[in-house]
């Protein structure tokens, strides 16, 4: 009686284990793309920046006092229309009332501490541009950008937060096509957060509230020969 060799299998792995090599490489490729659309999506000032809300010093409400009292911003950020930066009010101006208006409230013990030795607020930052960022209020006041603009309705918050992303997008949106975000520096109260185009209500609309911002603001771009710079060494210096 013969035996017959037993043949051994030729293959050692199955065959599907041959478009391993390709899925391998597709996941890497897409997990590194996924990785890479993610951060660029959610680390942007967008998501990392717009809602940034720093408790302060001092629980300094402007509700209470752009709103509901009517102050001017330019009372408090005196170098707004003349100056790159709006500046933080040294405590004199809050004692000019708060000498004789709640001075004894447990709220402004910060404020009459730095008004008694001479020692500053420290007020947290809310809105910061990059060092790289040359960026001046007085351009952008003096031509027609109302504070709104950047800062969103501030009247309306108790605590100031970033409302926009502050972005070089964001910026060049506006210098790209600056008529819709200008009202008129010579007529129109720069500093008024309820403004609207003359002749237009709340009622009316987004829609119609746009239309007639741009067309009004387009007016004032001819008129007063508004080209904003898209250059990069303009803001980059």
């Amino acid at each position: 009686m013969t035996t017959q060799p037993v043949s051994e299998p030729r293959f050692v792995f199955p065959p599907w284990t041959n478009l391993l090599p390709a899925v391998s490489l597709v996941a890497v490729v897409g997990g590194l793309v996924g990785a890479i659309a993610g951060m660029w999506y959610y680390f942007s000032p967008k998501h990392t920046d717009v809602g940034y809300q720093p408790e302060q010093p001092v629980p300094y409400s402007h509700k209470l006092h752009a709103g509901d009292l009517g102050i001017d911003c330019r009372y408090c950020h005196v170098g707004v229309e003349r100056s790159p930066v709006a500046t933080v009010p040294p405590t004199q101006v809050c004692m000019n009332c708060h000498t004789q208006i709640k001075k004894d409230s447990p709220l402004l013990g910060a404020v009459r501490k730095s008004w008694e030795d001479g020692s500053p607020v420290r007020w947290k930052r809310v809105h910061k541009l990059g060092d790289y960022v040359y960026f001046d209020h007085s351009r952008h006041v003096t031509r027609g950008v109302g504070c709104a603009e950047c800062h969103g309705r501030v009247d309306e918050m108790i605590v100031v937060k970033q409302v926009e992303p502050l972005s070089m997008g964001w910026c060049l949106e506006c210098h790209r096509d600056p008529g819709s975000r200008l009202r008129d520096p010579q007529k129109d109260r720069i500093t008024d957060m309820n403004w609207l185009p003359p002749g237009v209500k709340w009622e009316d609309g987004d829609a119609a509230i746009a239309a007639k911002r741009a067309e009004y603001g387009k007016a004032l771009v001819e008129r007063d020969h508004i080209a904003p710079p898209t250059e990069c060494s303009r803001c980059h210096r």
